[in-house]
């Protein structure tokens, strides 16, 4: 082993010497312009993967362009004369090297969450480290448009980074799920950013002192601070929006650094979560203000208490209702992933259609915490796109539907969120599950998930309860099934 790694490095090696010398014979005349090529055909891969990345047929081809995008930015950034030497440049292609490939090949698809959560501190780190090393190398020398630029992106660059380790955390469970809140939060918050902006400002006009490393600092301790009032429930939005500021702090690092595939890409990734952040929020029919400051989930945000019972029912009663169904709906949630039952939920599936019955999958925006998180894992279980059907086109069959499957989700089928105007999730969208002949709830328990909201979808006449893990109940319907 130790054989194959000197001979991977000492390989690499190489094939920088071999650069240095390729890089030699161009003339100081031709690089700018072959670095600005290759530039200009990176960043056409990227908004090319970007467009593609729109819809699952064209997904992989949209990922694949942008992975080579990238490989043509750094290419094209080793070009640079600025570089006396390759040395820690190969340090730190190993070392990223290693931690992608550790993070790919060993962290599972229901943990896709916590990585992306970790490459957007990995990004927004990077940026973060530029822009000091920035200043520090032009430290009272800076004007003021280069100063603006190190100072957005340190600022945005150190939300970004303890925000998403803390969202992380969250997800991961090494921080408790439900917002962390004292009195005052919001003031301290707001009063932290506002004096970070204004250290920001003064910087621009006297870009000299420990001001810089304050405003550092302030940033560090202002995205812990922003996150940790934020429930778990949220997440979704919260992992769109570090995504949109690590892409702002890239955009901010290319106009410190006079490189454009960087403004370009930066921009496509800062405005797109942008974009997706607030088309979020309107999927929840909550503002951005209210997620990053409402503390939704928090203690006291129940509106109603419930009476009545949650009434079980056991896998083989399932099993008839469903081997006997005309049509059936699957919606998944985060309990889906955190019990990784994806493929046994394809199993029961493939086993109710060759039974004739019609099955449908029904996707909520907001499902699972992150942007598309039930789209990932149902195509990872290879379920046909096509099945996948969102809630303003599958509501209007719940009438119809014989049986509704609940698979680990909670808020995306709470009827309060309709009915009840005093809910703390009251006019979000929800999958009106409760509208079919029967409703099927897989949980481990009664708790009320991340949310902490209690679900009268539970007590419903026509639900019933199907405890214990997802993925081995999931398994054992599709044998019941194929007996019944």
């Amino acid at each position: 082993m130790c054989g194959t790694d000197e001979a991977i490095f000492a390989l690499i090696l190489f094939s920088f010497r071999v650069f240095s010398v390729f890089r030699g014979q161009i003339s100081f005349m031709q690089i700018p312009y072959l670095i600005e090529i290759i530039y200009l055909v990176a960043s056409v891969l990227f908004i090319y993967g970007l467009k593609a990345m729109s819809h699952p047929t064209t997904a992989r081809r949209g990922m694949n362009a942008a992975a080579v995008g990238m490989l043509m930015a750094i290419a094209g950034t080793l070009f640079h004369r600025e570089i006396v030497s390759y040395e820690w440049i190969i340090v730190g292609l190993v070392i990223g090297s290693l931690i992608g490939a550790a993070m790919s090949i060993w962290m599972p698809m229901t943990a896709m969450p916590q990585r992306t959560a970790l490459s957007h501190a990995f990004g927004a780190l990077a940026a973060t480290i530029v822009g000091i090393a920035e200043f520090y190398r032009y430290s009272g020398e800076l004007g003021s448009f280069k100063m603006t630029a190190i100072g957005f992106e340190v600022l945005f660059g150190g939300i970004t980074v303890t925000g998403s380790l803390i969202a992380f955390a969250k997800l991961q469970g090494l921080v408790r799920g439900t917002p962390v809140t004292y009195k005052g939060q919001n003031i301290v918050n707001i009063s932290l950013f506002v004096a970070a902006v204004g250290i920001f400002v003064y910087l621009i006009f006297f870009p000299v002192g420990i001001l810089f490393y304050v405003m550092v600092g302030m940033a560090f301790l202002f995205g812990v601070l922003l996150v940790l009032p934020i429930g778990a429930a949220d997440m979704p939005v919260v992992m769109s929006l570090m995504n949109s500021y690590a892409g702002l702090a890239s955009a901010a690092t290319g106009f410190a650094l006079n490189n454009k595939v960087l403004i370009i890409a930066g921009t496509l990734d800062g405005f797109s979560g942008l974009i997706l952040s607030i088309l979020m929020c309107r999927a929840m029919n909550r503002s951005i203000t209210n997620v990053l400051f409402g503390a939704f989930g928090s203690a006291g945000t129940e509106a109603t208490q419930i009476e009545g019972t949650m009434r079980e029912t056991s896998v083989d009663d399932v099993a008839v209702q469903l081997a006997y169904a005309r049509q059936v709906v699957f919606v998944p949630g985060y309990g889906m992933a955190t019990a990784q039952a994806q493929h046994a939920l394809r199993e029961l599936a493939d086993t109710l259609e060759k039974r004739g019955v019609s099955v449908k999958y029904a996707i909520h925006p907001v499902a699972g915490r992150m942007p598309g998180h039930m789209n990932v894992l149902l195509a990872e279980a290879n379920v046909p796109y096509s099945l996948l059907y969102e809630l303003e086109q599958v509501n209007p069959e719940m009438p119809t539907t014989d049986v509704a499957v609940v698979v680990g989700a909670n808020d995306t089928v709470n009827p309060d969120a309709r009915d009840n105007p005093k809910s703390a999730i009251a006019g979000m969208p929800i999958i009106e599950v409760d509208r079919a002949t029967q409703v099927i709830v897989l949980k481990r328990g009664q708790g009320k998930g991340f949310s902490g909201i209690e679900n009268p979808l539970f007590f419903k006449p026509n639900t019933a309860m199907l405890y214990g893990d997802a993925k081995d109940s999931l398994s054992k319907l599709a044998q019941a099934v194929q007996q019944a």
